[in-house]
């Protein structure tokens, strides 16, 4: 039929807008070539649901469901760049796992990937999408991400992809390991991304771009 298009140029077409999607955030100002490189290794497509299928690589946060959003690539890039700058991100805890895209880029960037959210429903979502990617260093978890996930600590690298409305949560410090980095937006109607360096038994605490994410809950649903 005219107007059909066959899976190959459906493809064909995804990576075409996934590369300039990629241009996009470059332009932006992320300039870690291995970064980049990993957004333009997930189809983000495969995460978003099918209705926005067509906004999937617009440079723009889009919903889930549940109040929840999947995060918009530069934001995903950029926190990625901070924690990796001038080290590897090592082992990894990501706290909102959503649709499981993150984790996905993630994966590309560190050795392992412990992904944690708070709705079930979210991460069997997630569950299914990376399902088809075969990731084998990505780990999802049903928990509280306030709580962090303490049977897997420490972590060389923490990232949020919600915002603690009160600072920094003191479980998340206390699973970073001695010389780790953690990356979190923190506030309410106005919210900064705070990075913390763990030096020996103390944290650096420094605070980075102005942020919006959906705030960070505690408890499971």
């Amino acid at each position: 039929m005219i107007g059909v298009r066959s899976p190959a140029q459906n493809l064909a077409l995804a990576t075409r807008a996934r590369a300039r999607m990629v241009d996009r955030v470059r332009e932006m100002g992320v300039r870690d070539e291995k970064v980049l490189n990993a957004l333009l290794q997930v189809p983000r497509h495969v995460f978003v649901e099918e209705a926005l299928a067509s906004r999937a690589y617009e440079d723009t946060a889009l919903p889930l469901g549940f109040q929840q959003t999947i995060s918009q690539p530069f934001i995903v890039a950029r926190m990625a760049e901070i924690l990796r700058e001038g080290r590897e991100m090592g082992k990894t805890l990501e706290i909102g796992a959503g649709c499981g895209y993150q984790a996905a880029v993630l994966s590309h960037l560190c050795t392992d990937v412990y992904a944690v959210e708070r709705i079930r429903p979210l991460l069997d979502r997630a569950r299914v999408n990376l399902r088809h990617l075969r990731l084998p260093n990505v780990r999802l978890k049903y928990a509280d991400g306030m709580l962090g996930l303490p049977e897997a600590a420490p972590f060389d690298t923490i990232i949020c992809a919600a915002a603690a409305a009160d600072g920094v949560p003191e479980a998340l410090k206390a699973q970073l390991a001695p010389g780790g980095r953690a990356l979190v937006p923190v506030g309410g109607r106005q919210q900064y991304l705070i990075l913390v360096e763990r030096q020996g038994r103390q944290f650096r605490e420094t605070r980075l771009d102005a942020v919006r994410f959906v705030p960070l809950l505690g408890g499971t649903e």
